[in-house]
C-alpha cells in the first residue's frame, strides 16, 4: 500500500502558513531526487539510458535544475518550455522536443538549441526542411493505432492526434535517409498514469520489433528508443507503486533477445516521465473557509479547481489529510469544494473524513505533477505560489502567487469609459 504521509509536523506547517498563507503547492526535494536515482539505477544496465523529465508536469526551473543535477534532460513541447530548460542549464541533445501542430518558430528555436526533434507527422518533414532545416539526428513518434490499447487518460491510440502510422514510419525514415540524415531515433507514448509494469515491457517490445524491421529494410542504424513516459503513481492508499525493477528487467530481457540478438547493439534507452518523478512529492495545502449544510455537507476551501483541476476533468482521486486529525475516525461524509462558479469544482465527492471545522488545514496529496501546471484564471481566480522543501529542511519560495496586477496585465484599459477603482 502507498503511504500517504505528510513531510511536516503540524507546528512546522503552521510556521510555513504564517509566512506564506494558503493555498500553496509545496514540493519535497529529497523525494524528487530519490525517484530520479531509483529510475537511473534500475536502468543502469543500459549505458545510454536517460530520463527526459516532462516539463509539462511541473514547469519550474528549480525543479528542472534538480533534474539536471540528477542526470536528467528535459522533454519540451513549446518555446516557453524550451526556454525553461535552458534557464535550468539543460541544453543541446539533453532536450527532447516533441510537439504537434507545431508552428515554424518552435522548430526554429529547437534547431538553434540543438535539441533532438521528435516529429509527430510525416507532413512535417517538408515543413521542417523549409522553415528550419533538416537536422543530422531525427526521431519520429509512433502511433500503433487499434492494435494497441491506451488508457482512460490518454485515450485510444487510433483516436489520438499524435504520431505516425507504421507505414508512414517506413516512408519517413526512407525520406530522411535520402536527405542525408545519419542518426535516428524512435519514440512512442501510448499511456498515462499506468500502474501495470507489463505495459511498459510490451511497449519496449513493440518499439524493438519496429527497429529491427526498419533497420533491416532501410539499412539504417537507430541510436535510441524513447519508450515515452506514463508510469503511474498510487494516488489511492490501497494502490501499489510501479515496480521499476520489474519494468527494467523485462525491458533488458527483450533488449538482449531482439536488439543484441539482431546485432543492433548498442541502442540507448530513453524515457520521459513526469508524474512518477514529482507527482508523489507535491502537496496542496489549503484552509477550510466555510462549511455548508444542505442536501449534502460541503467543505469550502480557499483553494479551487484553478489550483488543481485533475479531479474535475478526470474524476481523479487525490488523498486528503486533515492536519492534526490523522488518527481521528473518518466518520463524516463531505464534498470538498472550491469557490469557482462551476459545480465540478470539487476535490472530493462524498469522501469519508474526520469531523472538519472552519480553519482546519487540509493537505491534498500527489499534486507534484499536473497540479499547478494545469491551473487557469477562469472566474478571475489567481494561481497560488509554489514552495520547495529543501533537503536541509529549509522552505524556499520558487514561484510567487499571482496578483490582480498579473491578471490585468494583458488587458488594454484606455478611454474615459474605464473608471479608477
Amino acid at each position: 500500500m502507498a503511504e500517504k504521509a505528510v513531510p511536516f509536523k503540524k507546528s512546522q506547517l503552521e510556521e510555513i502558513i504564517k509566512e506564506h498563507g494558503t493555498p500553496f503547492h509545496i514540493y519535497d526535494e529529497k523525494g524528487i531526487r530519490g525517484n530520479l536515482r531509483i529510475l537511473n539505477k534500475a536502468f543502469s544496465w543500459n549505458d545510454g539510458f536517460k530520463e527526459y523529465f516532462a516539463i509539462k508536469a511541473l514547469p519550474n526551473p528549480y525543479i528542472l535544475e534538480i533534474c539536471r543535477e540528477e542526470g536528467a534532460g528535459a522533454d519540451c513541447s513549446s518555446d516557453p518550455e524550451l526556454i525553461l530548460a535552458v534557464k535550468a542549464g539543460i541544453v543541446g541533445e539533453n532536450i527532447m522536443f516533441t510537439s504537434n501542430d507545431t508552428p515554424t518558430e518552435e522548430y526554429v528555436g529547437a534547431r538553434k538549441l540543438g535539441a533532438i526533434i521528435n516529429l509527430d507527422d510525416i507532413s512535417h518533414i517538408p515543413f521542417l526542411e523549409k522553415n528550419a532545416g533538416i537536422p543530422n539526428l531525427i526521431c519520429f513518434r509512433y502511433n500503433p493505432g487499434p492494435l494497441r490499447g491506451g488508457n482512460s487518460i490518454i485515450g485510444k491510440p487510433e483516436e489520438a492526434k499524435y504520431g505516425f502510422t507504421k507505414e508512414q514510419l517506413f516512408e519517413g525514415y526512407k525520406i530522411m535517409k535520402e536527405k542525408g540524415v545519419k542518426r535516428f531515433g524512435l519514440h512512442t507514448m501510448v499511456a498515462s498514469n499506468e500502474l501495470n509494469p507489463q505495459y511498459f515491457i510490451d511497449t519496449a517490445k513493440m518499439l524493438f520489433e519496429l527497429i529491427v524491421d526498419i533497420s533491416k529494410k532501410l539499412n539504417i542504424k537507430f541510436e535510441f528508443a524513447n519508450l515515452g513516459g506514463g508510469i503511474g503513481i498510487p494516488y489511492k492508499p490501497e494502490q501499489e507503486p510501479v515496480d521499476l525493477n520489474k519494468i527494467s528487467n523485462g525491458v533488458k530481457e527483450t533488449y538482449e533477445k531482439m536488439i543484441m540478438g539482431n546485432r543492433l547493439h548498442p541502442l540507448k534507452i530513453f524515457m520521459e516521465n513526469g508524474r512518477m518523478i514529482t507527482g508523489p512529492h507535491g502537496y496542496l495545502f489549503t484552509k477550510v473557509r466555510h462549511i455548508k449544510n444542505t442536501y449534502r455537507t460541503y467543505v469550502g476551501l480557499d483553494a479551487c479547481m484553478a489550483n488543481l483541476m485533475r479531479p474535475a476533468i478526470y474524476g481523479a482521486y487525490h488523498h486528503i489529510t486533515v492536519m492534526g486529525k490523522e488518527d481521528i475516525p473518518h466518520n463524516h461524509i463531505y464534498d470538498v469544494t472550491g469557490s469557482l462558479c462551476e459545480n465540478n469544482d470539487k476535490f472530493a465527492i462524498q469522501r469519508p473524513l474526520p469531523k472538519i471545522e472552519i480553519g482546519d488545514i487540509l493537505v491534498i496529496h500527489d499534486t507534484g505533477a499536473h497540479g499547478w501546471a494545469m491551473g487557469f484564471n477562469y472566474n478571475g481566480k489567481l494561481r497560488s505560489k509554489e514552495l520547495l522543501l529543501r533537503e536541509d529542511g529549509r522552505v524556499e519560495m520558487i514561484r510567487r502567487a499571482e496578483t490582480e496586477n498579473d491578471y490585468f496585465s494583458t488587458l488594454k484599459f484606455q478611454g474615459s469609459k474605464f473608471f479608477k477603482v
